[in-house]
């Protein structure tokens, strides 16, 4: 039994998925018909690298293709948040860390988006789930492989 997905997406997040699952069936996956094509004409295929690689290609491409597929098909896709709410998906949220000057501003999003480097944190992970239901001014509190945080909501978008 695998785990559910967290079908949660922003529109824009879900017009990329669809985006990428549409080229990997048109080109991609004619790419590498093309290369085990190629492959097969080298001859024998036990010692045959060319062929191998290509399959392991096809076999990683199906992959993403069924992955992808799953993820469209459960998707609910998520708005962002009306202005001085509470924090939820779509949210962005700027907070601070309690005695220190500087601030982070984060979005929050379904974990199949989720990329630090892009400040977009999942509702799952820890400062996600403690974000949740939060609102301007409110302080809280989530643990972190260094011990417990302590954090105030300065701003919600």
């Amino acid at each position: 039994m695998t785990e559910p997905q967290d079908s949660f997406l922003t529109q824009e997040k879900f017009e990329e998925l669809k985006t990428e699952l549409e080229h990997l069936k048109t080109v991609r996956r004619k790419e590498v018909a093309e290369s085990l094509e190629y492959a097969r004409s080298l001859g024998d295929l036990s010692e045959n690298a060319e062929y191998q690689e290509a399959r392991d290609m096809q076999a990683a491409i199906e992959e993403r293709i069924g992955h992808l597929e799953q993820v469209i098909k459960e998707a609910q896709i998520v708005g962002h948040a009306k202005k001085g709410h509470v924090v939820g998906l779509g949210s962005q949220v700027t907070i601070q860390k309690v005695k220190e000057k500087d601030s982070r501003t984060y979005t929050i999003v379904g974990s199949e988006e989720a990329n630090i480097h892009e400040h977009k944190l999942s509702y799952l992970s820890p400062l996600g789930e403690a974000l949740m239901g939060k609102a301007k001014g409110d302080d809280f509190d989530f643990a972190t492989p260094n011990g417990k945080q302590h954090y105030k909501v300065l701003k919600v978008d």
